[in-house]
């Protein structure tokens, strides 16, 4: 499923990026760039390296920028696609046993998502938000005989909404709350978010 809707992702952020800009808020082609706070929650991940035996999670600042479509369907209906990159820092989550020390340190993530919006007015838009997540994690695990690291990308799905305003037809603002499973497999890997952007549209 998550290779479905990342293909449909970006298959809709493509075509919209070679349509035509529309003149008002919501419709057609934009880009932007976002802050907030980021939180990994680990409950014996699964890595290359084992099961980690790291319980708990760690806050941290993150952002990124994101290029999307948005296209308006009738007066008060709005669906769109959107590819973002993301970055976070101080971000590693650790733990230590009497014979070894235990990491795991998000690097960075790639989110490729489709969302659907309701217009309450002509410039506020409530939308929800789900797609594909990767995220780039470096593990590792420290004992007698040395440290041995691994890097990993780890797929995942994620969920969310918000709300955004347009100030202009070329300037909006937006907060939202994203939820992302980054598991691959039965023992919790989990990310939350709450991210303010800010968008430019052509």
């Amino acid at each position: 499923m998550k290779y479905v809707l990342s293909s449909v992702a970006a298959a809709a952020l493509a075509v919209g990026l070679a349509a035509p800009a529309a003149a008002e808020p919501f419709n057609g082609p934009f880009v932007g760039a976002q802050v907030g706070w980021s939180q990994h929650d680990a409950g014996a991940p699964t890595t290359p390296l084992g099961d980690l035996p790291i319980d708990g999670s760690k806050d941290a600042a993150t952002g990124g920028v994101y290029a999307g479509y948005d296209a308006k369907l009738g007066s008060n209906f709005v669906v769109g696609a959107e590819a973002g990159v993301q970055f976070s820092k101080n971000d590693e989550l650790s733990a230590s046993t009497d014979a070894a020390r235990f990491t795991l340190d998000p690097k960075r993530s790639i989110d490729l998502t489709a969302r659907a919006g309701y217009l309450a007015g002509d410039n506020t838009l409530l939308y929800a938000r789900g797609g594909y997540t990767n995220a780039r994690v470096a593990s590792s695990v420290q004992d007698v005989s040395g440290i041995t690291r691994v890097n990993e990308n780890r797929d995942g799905w994620l969920v969310g909404g918000g709300v955004e305003h347009a100030f202009t037809d070329n300037l909006s603002a937006r907060a939202e709350y994203r939820y992302s499973d980054l598991s691959e497999g039965d023992h919790k890997f989990d990310r939350h978010q709450a991210l303010f952007g800010f968008s430019y549209r052509f």
